[in-house]
């Protein structure tokens, strides 16, 4: 994959990230950048405020809905929850891979399951391999959750730039998608593996899922249109 993508592929290439907790501001944001955005991601911060009124207004925005939730709980629990979850008609749910092959299997069929019941589009499975914010982890760990990820049935993972190499070995077929994207300039804040767009893109990222960078920006338009000009190779 090269570094740059075609202007009509780059809106579905990207996430919204709203890490709010109040929904009306969230909807405000999402109504202004919706344009130059395919999907919203729906972290455990705006969940807690909203629950599910946030994932259905956001899809009645014409967002799609990733729901960053990192589920991590025995195995019947999380199947349980995933269930639930399923049902809501959101695009992406993530599991945290730390939590074994098992608890990973009772996710991914418990997401299917509620979806079917539901008669809504099956979602995908997202493995959280490790954090953006670990400077630490060692590669073996990485490689051993993107494998456990794909076996056991994830459609994809999620993880940082600099670990695209190690999950395209590992897991080829998998969706792959990158937090911690930043603009030339701007802070890291607490993403210690954060990386600008070009530089995920050249790795393979599939999509990647953007904050601060946009959300916290003294003008979020103009932000997130230089973010789309860094993506089709612009200046």
């Amino acid at each position: 994959m090269g570094d740059v993508v075609a202007e009509d592929e780059v809106r579905d290439r990207l996430a919204l990230a709203l890490d709010l907790d109040d929904l009306v501001a969230a909807l405000r944001l999402g109504r202004s950048l919706r344009e130059f955005f395919g999907v919203a991601k729906v972290g455990l911060e705006l969940f807690s405020a909203a629950g599910p009124e946030a994932i259905g207004a956001l899809n009645d925005l014409g967002f799609r809905v990733f729901l960053d939730l990192k589920l991590h709980d025995i195995p019947t629990t999380v199947g349980r929850a995933a269930r639930v979850l399923g049902a809501f008609g959101v695009q992406y749910l993530t599991l945290h891979a730390s939590g074994g092959d098992e608890m990973l299997r009772a996710g991914v069929e418990g997401l299917a399951e509620g979806a079917a019941n539901a008669g809504v589009s099956p979602p995908c499975s997202l493995a959280v391999t490790v954090l953006t914010s670990d400077r630490d982890a060692p590669e073996s760990l990485l490689g051993s959750r993107v494998q456990m990820a794909a076996d056991a049935g994830c459609g994809g993972v999620v993880c940082a730039a600099g670990d695209l190499a190690v999950v395209n070995a590992h897991g080829p077929g998998l969706v792959r998608v990158t937090p911690g994207i930043r603009l030339p300039g701007d802070s890291a804040d607490d993403q210690a593996r954060a990386a600008g767009p070009a530089q995920a893109l050249a790795a393979g990222s599939d999509l990647l899922v953007v904050g601060r960078s946009v959300t916290r920006a003294d003008d979020p338009v103009a932000a997130a249109a230089r973010l789309h000009r860094a993506m089709v190779g612009e200046s």
